[in-house]
């Protein structure tokens, strides 16, 4: 599993799919902290970048799950002992790749973008935030992946399709319940994230978790 988690991964790297996914937060980077955020608001600011890169790291699952050739995942499973672990270590390499992309994305405003240091309670917070978007970016990237939607352009569109009914669900009264990504936004604003983080953490995982168990089963039938 390790060996081809690594070999994922290299292949992502050679293949130069990092770069669409990396430039793309490098852009949103520098949008969101164009000017500095003043003291007090640094939280707000970690919410809405959680929220908004989703799509980034959607984006960065869709493309790792996308590089290797019907023949290669084939080859893959045989080798790692089965095809659930081919899936698995699929998972687990795009995991490890939006990992390293909320890293960023929560180190970069500590060295410019926040006006002050925010104390080490709001970071905590921050950085967990970016864990349950790279979750549900993974998933949603996932199952836009060319695994399962073959043509480019209806993968594309259902990415972004997706991530746009994310949103707008987490509006509704019914999105506490959703990928509540707009209510962790307003509460954060709000000074209220405390006393919904445990909600919004389990929804989050819940329909993360669901995502990633249809991806492992909708495998079982394609290439």
């Amino acid at each position: 599993m390790i060996a081809l988690i690594r070999f994922k991964l290299a292949a992502y790297a050679r293949s130069h799919r990092l770069l669409q996914p990396l430039t793309g937060l490098f852009i949103m980077m520098v949008i969101f902290y164009s000017t500095l955020v003043p003291p007090g608001k640094e939280l707000p600011s970690y919410a809405d970048s959680a929220g908004l890169l989703i799509i980034v790291f959607a984006w960065a699952a869709r493309g790792l799950l996308d590089t290797e050739p019907p023949a290669q995942r084939l080859i893959s499973a045989t080798s790692a002992g089965g095809p659930r672990r081919e899936v698995a270590a699929g998972l687990l390499a795009a995991l490890a790749v939006n990992l390293g992309l909320a890293a960023i994305a929560v180190a970069l405003p500590l060295l410019h973008g926040f006006a002050v240091t925010p104390p080490a309670g709001d970071v905590a917070r921050g950085a967990g935030l970016h864990l349950l978007g790279l979750s549900a970016g993974t998933a949603l990237g996932a199952l836009t992946s060319r695994p399962i939607l073959p043509s480019p352009a209806t993968s594309m569109l259902t990415l972004f399709g997706g991530y746009l009914a994310l949103l707008l669900a987490s509006l509704t009264p019914a999105g506490a319940f959703a990928v509540p990504v707009m209510p962790w936004m307003r509460a954060a604003n709000a000074g209220t994230l405390d006393e919904i983080l445990l909600q919004v953490t389990a929804a989050t995982l819940f329909w993360s978790a669901a995502g990633a168990a249809v991806y492992a089963r909708l495998r079982r039938t394609r290439p």
